[in-house]
């Protein structure tokens, strides 16, 4: 379990770093008018300098990374119902999530811009979790169809 949980922050941390400057490509893409924006101004203006942003966000996107992964090992619990897991999970992540989103200034430093991003998050989660539950369903059925044909 521990070479698994090793593995899986590993991994993760990687991904995170890899999805952290794909959205930044994104981002930059629709906003910055030709330039690219490794991060948000905010963050840049905290940091000092567009190179403390750039590690900190990148430091950041790893450890969200890792923490997915590793939050991820709640859905082989087994003994625990899918709505157990599932409202275990999303605790986690948005505990993870919602930090990060913070301290990098993805989200408004407000009221208001923290209830609108985690809006987005728990709908964003919702499609994904109803798309995922729809995948394993069918593939469940697929599998029950080829054990009564035999």
């Amino acid at each position: 379990m521990k070479k698994k949980i090793i593995s899986r922050i590993v991994s993760g941390s990687v991904i995170g770093i890899a999805i952290g400057y794909i959205i930044s490509i994104l981002i930059s893409l629709i906003w910055a008018k030709g330039y690219y924006s490794p991060c948000v101004p905010e963050l840049k203006a905290v940091m000092g300098s567009e190179i403390n942003a750039v590690l900190f966000q990148t430091v950041l996107c790893a450890l969200l990374g890792a923490g997915f992964s590793v939050a991820s090992l709640i859905w082989q619990k087994e003994s625990w119902s899918l709505v157990k897991q599932t409202g275990i999970y999303f605790i986690v992540i948005s505990v993870i999530m919602l930090p990060v989103a913070y301290l990098t200034y993805w989200m408004e430093h407000t009221v208001a811009g923290f209830f609108s991003y985690f809006g987005i998050f728990a709908f964003i989660f919702v499609i994904v979790w109803l798309v995922q539950f729809a995948i394993a369903k069918q593939t469940v059925k697929k599998m029950n169809e080829k054990l009564n044909n035999k």
